[in-house]
């Protein structure tokens, strides 16, 4: 029997079992596919991600593979420059290969004892007091303490479970893919800065090496559930542009809707949802991959406390409680964005409007911090500001913050060099450092980096890590 089997081994289900292992949990990662995804796909890593991946010493193996770009631009497509002194040591946009992020996540989940089977597609579950009974296809059965479906849009975990799905269905299609071009870069960036003026659907990004990525809107193209191919593009860039700019070679080609859902629950019993399974929205901003790796990061360690006997009782509740708001936001914030590309005058107006107010510096700095997460706070009670966000990695005397969160435990960080972590010690590592660049006297950090309790007083410390951390080792079962 497994402590958790995790259907779908994209980078959710990949970053959650990596997560799980941390804390010794049996974990098996069941994939449909048979082999990884043969095309590559750029994808941007939002600041709140690259910091996760930083707590866990994986940032460097990333930013060997992608490339560093501005945090700027992300909302709307709206061109304002980077806002200076973002609160992160991490303030930029990394783009990497998608087939890059999930190889090394799935690896890093692997060495720490994760299992992985391909070719194994969900059919069937059935749930008891004391696991869940999962079905594969050619009527296999597995059984677990938990399953959690990472397996996308059209999660089966989710429909099995029969949990709702409501938002609205795609209105419009847009083609996306990397080609290339044959028409020289002069000519396209020519036409392409004439287009959007107009059309802010549409969009020609050079890579390099005569490759570019297209965005342009698919109206009038074959039927959605069949794949696009070249000549669809070929179509649709005469139609915008009035040249298919020689398009050719295609590296990969796809189609994307609007559509805008959430998952009406996030857990029913020993089973849960993250990431595509429990939200989609449209890829603009590309908020979407990022939302999941913070999923898997927030669910994790909850996960794993409840399975190895610690977890308060409401601990795994907080999931839900937390991560459930801050997708509707994604949502909110893409269904105002969509609307801000089209080219009726009423959006052109208020685009126009917005683009205005992005010049002040605390509106621009505002979306940015929205779109790349590190604006995100917890609802953890009344407190400082600080009191339920993320903390940037800060200098301490051992070296970087980040560096001692690998291992995805609490960390307490104590600047009176007065305080203790005491029986909660085997979860919750200890740092005196008066040093630490900090405004507070102490801290305490949950393992996925938000602040869980700000002050001096080791009697009120007790209590905020029997909340987080349940009771002391010395009272556990």
């Amino acid at each position: 029997m497994y402590d958790v089997i995790i259907a779908g081994c994209g980078p959710t289900g990949a970053m959650l079992a990596a997560e799980l292992r941390l804390h010794d949990v049996r974990v098996l990662v069941l994939e449909q596919e048979t082999e990884p995804v043969s095309f590559v796909r750029i994808v941007g890593l939002h600041i709140r991600s690259l910091e996760l991946l930083a707590m866990r010493g994986l940032l460097e193996r990333v930013l060997e593979r992608g490339r560093r770009r501005p945090a700027a631009g992300f909302f709307a497509a709206i061109t304002k420059p980077e806002p200076e002194g973002l609160d992160s040591a991490h303030a930029y946009l990394l783009g990497i290969p998608q087939p890059v992020i999930v190889d090394l996540l799935e690896a890093h989940a692997i060495d720490l004892g994760a299992q992985v089977r391909r070719g194994c597609a969900v059919t069937g579950l059935d749930q008891d007091d004391e696991g869940v009974t999962v079905e594969l296809a050619g009527g296999e059965r597995l059984r677990s303490r938990y399953l959690v479906g990472c397996d996308g849009a059209r999660s089966t975990v989710r429909k099995l479970l029969g949990v709702g799905f409501p938002g609205e269905p795609s209105r419009n299609d847009t083609l996306m893919g990397e080609v290339e071009l044959g028409a020289p870069p002069e000519d396209i960036a020519a036409k392409v800065t004439e287009i959007v003026k107009t059309d802010r659907r549409f969009s020609l990004q050079p890579f390099g090496g005569g490759v570019y990525r297209v965005v342009v809107p698919a109206a009038g193209v074959s039927d959605r559930a069949e794949p696009p191919t070249l000549e669809d593009f070929r179509q649709r860039l005469r139609t915008v542009a009035g040249t298919d700019f020689g398009v050719h070679s295609p590296r990969w080609l796809s189609r994307f809707g609007d559509a805008t859902r959430l998952a009406d629950r996030y857990r029913v019993g020993r089973v849960l949802l993250a990431g595509d399974a429990a939200h989609i929205h449209p890829p603009i901003g590309g908020q979407g991959l990022n939302l999941g790796l913070q999923d898997a990061f927030n669910l994790g360690w909850k996960l794993a406390a409840q399975i190895r006997g610690w977890a308060p009782e409401t601990l795994l509740d907080t999931y839900q409680a937390e991560r459930h708001p801050v997708a509707g936001d994604v949502l909110d914030n893409t269904r105002a964005q969509m609307e801000l590309l089209s080219t009726e005058p009423g959006p052109q107006a208020v685009r126009r409007l917005l683009t205005e107010l992005m010049d002040f510096d605390e509106v621009n700095r505002y979306l940015i911090e929205k779109i790349t997460a590190i604006g995100v706070r917890y609802d953890f009670g009344a407190g400082p500001d600080l009191l339920g966000r993320r903390l940037r990695d800060i200098d301490v005397k051992q070296g970087r913050l980040y560096d001692l969160l690998h291992h995805g435990r609490g960390l307490l960080l104590d600047r009176t060099e007065r305080l203790t972590a005491g029986g909660w010690s085997d979860r919750v590592d200890h740092l005196a450092d008066p040093t630490a660049a900090l405004d507070v006297p102490c801290l305490l950090l949950r393992p996925d980096g938000h602040v869980a309790w700000i002050g001096d007083d080791q009697r009120d410390l007790d209590a905020h890590l029997s909340r987080w951390f349940g009771r002391p080792a010395g009272q556990l079962a």
